[in-house]
């Protein structure tokens, strides 16, 4: 089980269903939200190294809209994986969750080394246990 899940999507009811569905998964322990990319980059600007155990927790794994105002999952990805997020948050693994099934868009996430799976909106229990049985998470 992860500690801690990002989920970034401008959807209210989205994040909803996603969180929802990562509890019932037993995937982690603790899921946060953010309304866009640049949601998401103040997100990781606030995390801080913990006083007592001289540890920095943040999510291993993010969830990713690509459609999304103010900074979409694209510019999200091209701030973090070339600013200091990428060697701070090194390893750091997104999945793209998405509502496109244009095949260049499955082409391009390919291009960033952090992206394991390119995934149909909407996340289900049934797509997390079948991530788990195939080691991707």
């Amino acid at each position: 089980m992860l500690e801690r899940i990002l989920c970034v999507d401008d959807d209210p009811i989205t994040l909803m269903l996603c969180k929802k569905v990562i509890q019932k998964s037993d995937l982690a322990h603790e899921i946060d939200t953010a309304v866009n990319g640049e949601d998401a980059l103040r997100y990781f600007d606030a995390i801080t190294i913990d006083s007592t155990s001289g540890k920095i927790n943040y999510p291993h794994l993010i969830f990713l809209d690509l459609n999304m105002p103010v900074m979409n999952g694209w510019e999200f990805l091209d701030v973090f994986s070339k600013e200091n997020y990428s060697e701070k948050f090194s390893n750091i693994k997104v999945i793209v969750l998405s509502s496109t099934i244009d095949p260049d868009d499955i082409d391009k996430s390919k291009e960033y080394p952090m992206v394991i799976d390119f995934l149909s909106k909407p996340i289900t229990t049934e797509i997390i246990d079948l991530l788990k049985r195939n080691n991707v998470i």
